[in-house]
This record gives structure tokens, C-alpha cells and sequence, in this order.
């Protein structure tokens, strides 16, 4: 369902959670997901969402550096789903139906607290996943201010439980941002950008059988699919919403949401947007862009300087293909609109907020203290049933653990796509740093399981030279990013932050061990020729 009109319904400002209470032990939160019914748009009845504390999205929670925090995430959702359960994955068949476990994405947190896929729990504690072993989460912060959000992580349901709504941003505040002069207060903004379809009735439309050209599966419904694009854009809850603003500098931390869509945002108007974080925090000079790309899980923290265009509206527009970069065009007329600026507020006062020449000091990257390189392939392969099936290095979740990386040690990791489109690489407890890209011969690479460059390896874009806890591993490129494992052991995961490869089946366990185990050697490319799945991929 497209034929809604835009920017007609007002942009939802999401509000802050207030704690529990506070005492010598940190503060503390009661987090209640719930089922309940929430409105898209004016023109669509009321649709059934999951949501944190009942809304959706759920709400702020913000908090100060190295203030200890302790969240008890609640399972007050029904036995039933109400998207389309695939019980033919693996993990999955035995398991409840609902089921939820919630990971803070960009925390640095144990393992018990990491929201690990198989520490699921259903409604009230139940029943309880093979790696549950605590009902209160411990977050103690002790990182850079920065944009995280948290979201459902359980095994082999994510991209449902998420669609459904369960995803809130989480500030991290510090003394070192306060002192900036960025916008603040309600020139500060959360905006959350995913992607949904409508069925006639207004409810959520999430397709039980994979999309033509590879169409229904047979034997097997409802069946995963390899992704999912909406056709109507979602900010805060609101299909294509509009917000008025004043002719002054506001600050956006926005957040793609979504569950396959990648994004590339620009403004009508023409104006840079002023970029100055990324996922893990500010970057050390702002950055304008014209274009920004955003893929699923990557957040940008941007200024936005409306004081020149009084009087105006400004839509904030897409054009990332998706696949991304090379699948089909967006459409102009609908996923290629997000919302609109209206600059129709009356100036309150006078803005002195500004847009620093001078960030954040950044570690240097320093390559050559890795002890430890890993190449590390994106393989796309088929399933008993024909299905496309995403793999990372060739191995399933259920496989062994082959990444043990030792705490406090860099490594260099070489992600390898040999494929036709984007993922978005996401590894858990840590941030790190994105070295370089380099092009290389895909054909003979499939066909030997040898790398021939192509060309000379890229540095990432200005904009991506912060730290990040996502990595877009282009096609036809080695992405290397240097990391390094701290501060805790324990087991941990990486991952695909499509969801629907996520689900099947391009995560893996990876377990951080202790300074004395036993070293890994340099990890040459290892020789892998990837099974032909034939037909279309769609990445």
C-alpha cells in the first residue's frame, strides 16, 4: 500500500524513560515489551506492534559515562506471532514462537549482559534459551558518548521481532560532548528510519514466501526470504512525517532501522548536512556531506543548519539502490522521500549553538601491531530446500567457534564479498576502526578461492574514519578494519546486520579467551570455492 499522502502527519518526538529508581548500586530500569496497537498514519487504521514500555519506537533511555545501569527487560508479549513464523530454520523448530532477548548494539558489556542469540526467554521467564543466565542486564557505560539503540537478538526471529517494533535508541552522554555548544534540548532530535509495508486493513505486511523471481518455496511455508524492503518509509512510527522546525542549527541522531534497506540521504535543498559521530561516538573534525550513506544498523549524528531557508520545506530524500549499490533503482515518487523539514517555526531565541572546527581526539589506527590477520569470505550458497542460504567464512551459527581472539590483541580483519551487493558487518562488545577497501577479480576468486587485486586499496570515506561497530563490506572488495578485543572475555557474536541474513544464517559465535591462549597464527587467505546457487541473488 503506497497511494498514502505525505508528509501530513506530524513527526513523533520520542520521549526519555525515566528510571526506576536510583541508589549506591547505579540506576535502575523496568523495560515491559508488550503487544499493542499503534497508528502509522491518519489515513491507516490502528496496526498491531510490539513495543518497549508499550510505544513504538521504545523509549530514550539516556544516561552519563561510567554510570552503572541495570535493566530488567520484561517478556509481557503473547505465545502467538503475529508475522509469519518460519519454523524450518535450525534452532528454531523446537523453540516457542515468541520469544525475545534484547542486545544493547555498541555496548561494551559481558557477555551475560550482551544479549547472546540463544539467551532468549519467553513471556514472564518461562521458558528460557540454552545461554540465559540473568533477568537483569548490567550496563556500566564505561565508553565515549555515543548513539547506540537497542533491539531484539533472538535466534533465528530477529527480523520479525524487530519489524514488529522492538527498537529504542540509548544515549551515552560525557562532560568532554557537553562543552561542544552542539544544539541540544529540543533542538536535539532521534529519528529512526526503517521501511514497512501495509496490508489494506493498516496492519504490518511482512511476506511469508520469498519474493519473485525466486518465489514460493515448496513444502516449506511460511519461508524466510532473503530480505525485505517496504514500500513506504517510517520515521518514529510515522509514514513520511514532516516536522516543523526554526530557522536555526538542530542536531539529528538518526538511526537505519531497517531490516534490508540501505539508505542514501540527501536534502532537497541542496545544503551539506553537517556530520559530526558515528556509531561509536563523535568524530575528531565534522564532515559535510552531500550524500550519506546509511547501512542497516550504521547511526550518523548530524547538524542540520536551517537558519538560510525560513519559509521553506526541505524533504530529506533516498536514492540508494537495493540491493546496494547495484540492485533495483528506488522509486522517486515513494521509498525515495523520507520526511520533510518544515522551516515555519518562529525563531525562539537566538541560536547560539555551533558547529565545532574541533571535535574529539581519535586513536590513531596503528596496523602493525596486529598479530593476527583473518580472511574471511561472505558466501551465498542453497539449501535442502533451494533457499538461499547466507553464510560468513562458509560456516553456519551451529558450527564450531573459529574467531578466539585475545583480549587486548589487534587483529586485522579482511572481510571478502565476493557477491553481487553491500553487508553490513556488524561485531559485538567492541568498536574499531575500517583500514581500507581493495577491489578484487570476483570471477577468478570464485572459481579458485585466490585473491588478485585489482586496483589499489581505498581509504574509508572522511566520514567513516571514526569508530564504528559497522563495517559495509561492499561487493567485489576485501574491507579490512583493524580490531581489538576488550574489555572482557567471554562469547560473543558478528554478524550481518541484514536481518534476514542474520536469520539464516551469516552469524557467528566468536569467543574472546585470555592473554595466555595459545597464539593464532597469521591467517593466510584460505582457498574457498563457494557452492553456485544459480538464479538471482539478491546479495
Amino acid at each position: 500500500m503506497t497511494a498514502l499522502r505525505k508528509f501530513i502527519d506530524p513527526l513523533p518526538l520520542v520521549p526519555t524513560l525515566k528510571p526506576k529508581y536510583k541508589d549506591e548500586d547505579g540506576t535502575h530500569y523496568d523495560v515491559r515489551m508488550r503487544q499493542v496497537l499503534h497508528q502509522f498514519h491518519s489515513e491507516l487504521k490502528e496496526a498491531t506492534v510490539w513495543g518497549y514500555e508499550g510505544i513504538y519506537p521504545g523509549p530514550v533511555i539516556e544516561v552519563q559515562k561510567n554510570e552503572p545501569v541495570w535493566i530488567k527487560w520484561l517478556n509481557e508479549l503473547p505465545e502467538k506471532h503475529f508475522l509469519p513464523v518460519d519454523k524450518t530454520l535450525h534452532g528454531v523448530g523446537d523453540a516457542p514462537e515468541v520469544r525475545t532477548v534484547v542486545h544493547l548494539h555498541g555496548a561494551r558489556v559481558e557477555d551475560d549482559s550482551d544479549g547472546y542469540p540463544e539467551a532468549w526467554y519467553t513471556r514472564g521467564f518461562a521458558q528460557r534459551g540454552p545461554f540465559f543466565t540473568r533477568r537483569t542486564y548490567f550496563y556500566p557505560n564505561q565508553q565515549r558518548a555515543c548513539t547506540l539503540w537497542y533491539h531484539d537478538h533472538a535466534l533465528g526471529i530477529t527480523r520479525l521481532n524487530v519489524y514488529a517494533g522492538l527498537a529504542g535508541f540509548y544515549l551515552i552522554r560525557d562532560k568532554s560532548e557537553c562543552v561542544l555548544g552542539l544544539p541540544e534540548g529540543p533542538y536535539e532530535i532521534p529519528l529512526l528510519i526503517q521501511d514497512r509495508s501495509f496490508n489494506p486493513d493498516g496492519s504490518l505486511f511482512y511476506p511469508s514466501q520469498p519474493a519473485p523471481p525466486l518465489g514460493p518455496v515448496p513444502g516449506v511455508n511460511p519461508s524466510i526470504t532473503p530480505g525485505f524492503l517496504g514500500d513506504t518509509i517510517v520515521v518514529n512510527g510515522k509514514v513520511w512525517p514532516y516536522l516543523e522546525v526554526e530557522p536555526r542549527k538542530y542536531r539529528f541522531r538518526v538511526l537505519n532501522g531497517s531490516n534490508d534497506r540501505f539508505y542514501r540521504l540527501s536534502l532537497s535543498s541542496g545544503q551539506p548536512m553537517h556530520q559530526i559521530g558515528t556509531d561509536g561516538g563523535l568524530l575528531e573534525y565534522p564532515v559535510d556531506v552531500y550524500q550519506l550513506i546509511m547501512a542497516p544498523a550504521e547511526r550518523v549524528d548530524l547538524i542540520i543548519d536551517f537558519s538560510k531557508h525560513q519559509g521553506k520545506e526541505i524533504v530529506m530524500l533516498n536514492d540508494a539502490a537495493n540491493p546496494f549499490p547495484n540492485g533495483a533503482p528506488v522509486d522517486p515518487e515513494t521509498t525515495g522521500q523520507v520526511m520533510m523539514f518544515k522551516v515555519t517555526k518562529p525563531l525562539s531565541c537566538k541560536d547560539h549553538s555551533v558547529i565545532p572546527d574541533y571535535l574529539y581526539p581519535l586513536p590513531y589506527p596503528q596496523p602493525k601491531r596486529a598479530k593476527v590477520q583473518r580472511y574471511l569470505p561472505l558466501v551465498v550458497t542453497r539449501d535442502q530446500y533451494g533457499r538461499l542460504l547466507f553464510e560468513l567464512d562458509g560456516k553456519m551459527w551451529h558450527d564450531p567457534v573459529t574467531e578466539k581472539p585475545r583480549l587486548g590483541e589487534y587483529e586485522i580483519w579482511n572481510i571478502i564479498n565476493p557477491g553481487l551487493g553491500a553487508h553490513p558487518i556488524h561485531l559485538h562488545l567492541i568498536e574499531f576502526q575500517i583500514l581500507e577497501r581493495q577491489p578484487f577479480d570476483i570471477a577468478i576468486y570464485n572459481q579458485t578461492g585466490q585473491l588478485k587485486y585489482t586496483g589499489p586499496a581505498v581509504p574509508p570515506d572522511l566520514n567513516e574514519q571514526g569508530l564504528k561497530d559497522m563495517a559495509r563490506a561492499n561487493p567485489g572488495m576485501v574491507t579490512r578494519f583493524l580490531v581489538r578485543f576488550e574489555p572482557y572475555t567471554g562469547r560473543y557474536v558478528w554478524h550481518c546486520h541484514i536481518l534476514e541474513h542474520e536469520d539464516y544464517d551469516m552469524m557467528r559465535p566468536l569467543q574472546v579467551v585470555d592473554r595466555d591462549y595459545p597464539e593464532s597464527p597469521v591467517q593466510p587467505p584460505t582457498p574457498f570455492v563457494p557452492p553456485d546457487p544459480g538464479g538471482h541473488i539478491d546479495h
